[in-house]
């Protein structure tokens, strides 16, 4: 199984990206999947995580601002992320089982 992250970018602050976790099969209906974040210098921390029956639950500073959702396929994750802030910029990475996503970069500018 591979899975592969998308949607990073470069935003000001206030706005809006949806990033995707796309994996190789339908996993996602079955296991847990996280959303985890890298900044530099600092360690890996869950920011968003989504239970295979559907339960959410949310690092507590993007509580109301991030919302992780699935497709009907079960193989794509998205995280849409709104109100940006700059401490939000990381390297965002997805992962289910012992499988992680490459990461995709997301830069806050004020």
């Amino acid at each position: 199984v591979q899975l592969v992250e998308s949607g990073g970018g470069l935003v000001q602050a206030g706005g809006s990206l949806r990033l995707s976790c796309t994996a190789s099969v339908n996993i996602f209906d079955l296991y847990t999947m996280g959303w985890y974040r890298q900044a530099p210098g600092k360690q890996r921390e869950l920011v968003a995580r989504l239970t295979g029956d559907g339960r959410t639950e949310y690092e507590d500073s993007v509580k109301g601002r991030f919302t992780v959702s699935k497709d009907n396929a079960g193989n794509v994750v998205y995280l849409q992320m709104n109100d940006l802030k700059p401490e939000d910029t990381a390297v965002y990475h997805c992962n289910t089982l012992h499988i992680w996503g490459e990461g995709t970069q997301v830069t806050v500018f004020s």
